[in-house]
Parts: C-alpha cells; structure tokens; sequence
C-alpha cells in the first residue's frame, strides 16, 4: 500500500488527519509531520525519514504538502530527489484531496499514479457560495447546439432498468462519509435520497443537492417517486446509491416493487423510544418490524458505517434490540 505522509507548517497536517479520520476511518501507513515554531528544517527532515521507516512499502511515498515552495514541500523534495521515479509530492493539501488519496489506495498501487488522479478533485473541493461568485463555465449541449431535453415517457435507455449500487439506511443521510468513502467505493452516477418528509423541505434538498460530490447528481424523492423512477425504462444508464432515513421506508419501496436485495445499515440516530444497540445505531420497535420483515423476504444486510469496517451481525443487532426494548 502506499505509505502517506501529510506535512504542515503547525498543526494543519494533524488536523487534517483528524478529520480524514473521522470520515474514512483509521489509515494504515499514513503520517501527519509538521514543523512547529521552535523547529527548524532539520528536524522536520528528521521527522519525515522516521515516518517513512514506518511506513510497509518504502518504495512508493506520497507527500501531501501544505504549501508550494515552504519548508515542508522542500524537505520532501530533498527526500524526493533520491526516489523521483517512484515518489510523488503533491502540495495545495485540502481535506478533498486527502480523502480521495485514502480511496484510491483500493484500487492503485502507485504514488504517482495517485498523486496525479487526485488533483482534479482537490480542485473541485474549492467551491463559492453564492454560487455567482463562481467562474463562469461554457455548458455543455447536445448535438446541433440544442440543450438537451427531457426524455418523452416510454423511451428505453440501456436495458431499461435502473442499477442500485447501494441503499444504505443512514438519518444522516448525505453526509461525509457518503459523499466520499461509500460513493468512491460503489461509484454510482446519481445519490437518490428517498424521503416523503424530505422531499417537502426545499431548504434540505437543497443543501443535500449541493452536497453531492464532483461528478455526481444528487436528488430527493417522495417515496411514490422512487418507486415510479424504478419502473421507468429512461433511468437504464442509472447507477443509484439510495439513502434511506429509516428502516421503514426502505420497506415501503420494496413493497412497492423495486428491486433492493441488500440493504446496507450504517447510522441510525437515538431518540425518545429507541435503545442503542451499538455507537452508530439506535432502533425502536417499528425499526425492528421493518428489519424483520426485510429478512423475511430475503433481503440481506450490510451492517457496518464505512467500507473499511468489518460487517456486524444483523441477528446479533436485532436479538439484542428487542431484549433492550422488552
């Protein structure tokens, strides 16, 4: 795996590594190193050498450095210069940049193969509010300078038949943890948010819209919606990551027909008649009916709150849901 080191003037770096944490979970062969006000070059040297003879694969190293040209990035160029056919050095460092580093150690073996994938959604992370104060782009139309339209019904895209790469019950619905660690994981083209309650608050949907990550449109649905989209031939080009506020909804879109097999449990939040049954996840009596409704038609589950955690045992939960609630 490829070893990372983050480099800081101060305490950004560590920081940063918090964070990282709090959204992806715990790194393997990642190291926060910065340079505090009574240090010098050297030291900062020392202490990236140490973390690097920590690191399991010393011959593929990225450095994600605060600044161009500042002492981190040219005590890691120093390190660099004797490894430039392997090592990479990326500066600029933002918490955009780092998450999608984290992720694409899944899939690339090489420092620089990632340091040169992940510029584009460091880039990206920079966004304004109000949106008007963005630099202006050319939009995109279709053939003949046309916008392009609204499919009339009936129309077939692919094979007709939206794909699900994740329904994920989470009241927190579109948060950190989705946006980045399941959405690169799973890679869907499109988050669906599947909520009655949601889909009447325009200030929600907003916020969920404008939380999607690059590349990805994000949208809130009524329930109805969800299970009309589902039986709709022009959303076979569609790969969905669902999300789900509570068990009981999940339940109602299968009823209705849409073809979920697995049901990904990640976080569910307490309130007043629920019991915790673990850190993440908090469930009342009609949460266990629903789950145990799901199980009777076959449904699977995936009980765990990002993709690098080890999957719980559903029966487990539920046995112990209803002790707590008896």
């Amino acid at each position: 795996m490829v070893g990372i080191i983050l480099a800081s003037h101060g305490g950004f770096a560590e920081g940063i590594l918090q964070s990282g944490t709090m959204i992806l979970g715990e790194q393997e062969n990642v190291k926060a190193v910065t340079l505090m006000p009574s240090e010098g070059p050297d030291d900062l040297r020392a202490k990236m050498e140490a973390a690097i003879a920590s690191f399991d694969n010393q011959d593929e190293v990225l450095f994600l450095v605060d600044l161009w040209g500042g002492t981190p990035f040219n005590q890691a160029n120093g390190l660099y210069e004797e490894h430039k056919n392997k090592w990479a050095i990326v500066a600029g460092m933002n918490l955009p940049m780092v998450i999608e580093a984290y992720s694409c150690r899944f899939s690339m073996t090489s420092a620089q193969e990632i340091a040169a994938h992940i510029i584009k959604t460091a880039k990206e992370g920079v966004r304004i509010k109000p949106e008007e104060l963005e630099p202006k782009e050319h939009t995109a139309t279709a053939e003949g300078g046309q916008a392009k339209g609204v499919l009339p019904p009936g129309t077939v895209v692919g094979d007709g038949k939206i794909k699900f790469a994740l329904a994920r019950v989470d009241s927190r619905l579109l948060h950190g943890q989705v946006a980045t660690a399941w959405t690169k994981t799973t890679t869907p083209n499109r988050i669906i948010v599947v909520s009655d309650a949601v889909s009447r608050d325009d200030l929600r949907k907003k916020l969920i819209e404008q939380a999607a990550p690059p590349g990805v449109k994000a949208n809130v649905v009524p329930i109805s919606k969800m299970i009309e989209v589902a039986k709709d031939p022009r959303f076979g080009d569609t790969k969905a990551l669902l999300l789900f506020e509570n068990p009981l909804n999940v339940l109602r879109v299968i009823d209705g027909g849409v073809d979920i097999k697995e049901v990904n449990v990640g976080s569910m939040a307490h309130s007043t008649g629920k019991v915790a049954v673990s850190n993440v996840l908090s469930m009342g009596r009609e949460d266990v009916e629903a789950f145990e409704k799901m199980k009777e038609k076959g449904i699977q589950f995936d009980v765990r709150k990002v993709p690098s955690d080890s999957r719980a045992n559903m029966d487990d939960i539920l046995k112990k849901a209803k002790a707590e609630l008896a």
